[in-house]
C-alpha cells in the first residue's frame, strides 16, 4: 500500500511541475508495481492439487528421423534455460542420445511451484524450419512430444504388483565415467496393463535407478488414475499417441516467417529466438490464466492455423 501512495505522489508532483526526472520515476515504478501484481495474481492460478511440487519433464521425438531428435534437442535446452532463468534445480533421469539429437529424456525438475508452472507444456510441439540435414534446403515439419508430471508425497499410495511390471537392465549411455559403461546398471520399467514406459540411469547402481524408476512410475500412474475419474483418459491418451498433426499446443515457426504461437490461447511472438533461449513466461502466464478460466482449446487447422 505504501508503494501505491508513493506512486500517487510522485503523479501529483509530475503533474504539478511536468518536471521529467519525476516522470521517468513515475514511469519505472508503475512498471515495478505491475510487476508484482501480475505476481500476486498468477499465485492465484497455482491452487491446484500438486501444483507447490516438484515434477518430472519428459521429451519424446515424433516421427520423422534425426529432424524429429534434434527438435526434441532443441526443447531439451529451451526448458534448460527456463529452469536456470526462474531459479529452478533439475537433474537428468534419463537420456538417449541418437547420432543426431534425442530419442528421450526426461527431467527432475525440482523448486517450489516447479509442477504448477510446466504442467501446460504438456503436450505435442510442432516445429516448422528449413532442415540443416537436408541437403536441398527443404522446408520440414517435425514433432515432439512434452510430457509432465508431479513428484508425489510418500504418503500417495498406487498399487503396483510386481507381475504387471517387466523389467529391462542394460549399460548406462549417459555420464559416469567407466563404472556406467562396465555393468548393465540402467533400468527400464515397463507397465504392461496400461503400457507406460520409464527409464532411469542417472545413478551409479541399479537398486538405486530401480528405485527412481519406480517413483516416477508410481507418479505416471497415479496421474492417469484421476484423469480416468475426470473422464479424460481417451483425450489424455490421445495426446500422447498422436505426435503429428492435429495434436499440438504450440507451433514453432522458424522459416517462411518466424512465430511462436500457443494453439490453445493465441498467445504468440516473433522472437523465436528469444523462446528457444527459455523466454517462455509469457505462454506459461497465458496458459495458467486460460485454465483457470475454463476457456476451451481454439480449433486448430493441420497448418497450425485457427478457423
Amino acid at each position: 500500500m505504501r508503494d501505491v501512495n508513493d506512486t500517487v505522489e510522485l503523479l501529483e508532483l509530475s503533474e504539478a511541475d511536468g518536471d521529467q526526472q519525476t516522470m521517468a520515476e513515475l514511469i519505472r515504478q508503475l512498471g515495478e508495481l505491475e510487476k508484482r501484481l501480475d505476481a500476486v495474481e498468477l499465485s492465484t492460478f497455482l491452487s491446484e492439487e500438486y501444483d507447490t511440487s516438484d515434477c518430472y519433464l519428459s521429451i519424446k521425438p515424433g516421427a520423422g528421423g534425426t529432424e524429429s531428435c534434434d527438435w526434441a534437442s532443441m526443447l531439451l535446452r529451451m526448458y534448460q534455460r527456463w529452469i536456470e532463468r526462474n531459479g529452478f534445480k533439475y537433474e537428468v533421469i534419463d537420456l538417449q542420445e541418437e547420432d543426431q539429437g534425442i530419442k528421450a529424456v526426461t527431467l527432475l525438475v525440482k523448486g517450489r511451484y516447479a509442477y504448477g508452472y510446466l504442467k501446460g507444456e504438456k503436450g505435442v510441439h510442432r516445429l516448422v524450419r528449413i532442415s540443416p540435414f537436408d541437403a536441398n534446403a527443404r522446408r520440414h515439419t517435425s514433432f515432439s512430444a512434452v510430457d509432465v508430471v508431479p513428484v508425489l508425497p510418500d504418503d500417495i499410495e498406487v498399487e503396483i504388483r510386481e507381475e504387471d511390471l517387466k523389467l529391462d537392465f542394460f549399460r548406462s549411455s549417459g555420464a559416469g565415467g567407466q563404472h556406467v559403461n562396465k555393468t548393465s546398471s540402467a533400468v527400464r520399467i515397463t507397465h504392461i496393463p496400461t503400457g507406460i514406459i520409464v527409464t532411469c540411469q542417472v545413478e551409479r547402481s541399479q537398486h538405486q535407478n530401480r528405485e527412481v524408476a519406480l517413483k516416477m512410475l508410481k507418479a505416471k500412474l497415479y496421474k492417469l488414475q484421476k484423469e480416468a475419474q475426470e473422464k479424460e483418459l481417451s483425450r489424455i491418451q490421445g495426446e500422447l499417441k498422436n505426435i503429428g498433426f492435429g495434436s499440438q499446443i504450440r507451433s514453432y515457426v522458424f522459416c517462411p516467417y518466424t512465430l511462436v504461437k500457443d494453439l490453445r490461447t493465441g498467445e504468440q511472438t516473433s522472437n523465436v529466438q528469444a523462446v528457444m533461449d527459455g523466454d517462455l513466461d509469457r505462454f506459461i502466464n497465458a496458459y495458467l490464466k486460460w485454465h483457470a478460466a475454463g476457456e476451451k482449446p481454439r480449433h486448430i487447422t493441420d497448418a497450425g492455423d485457427e478457423e
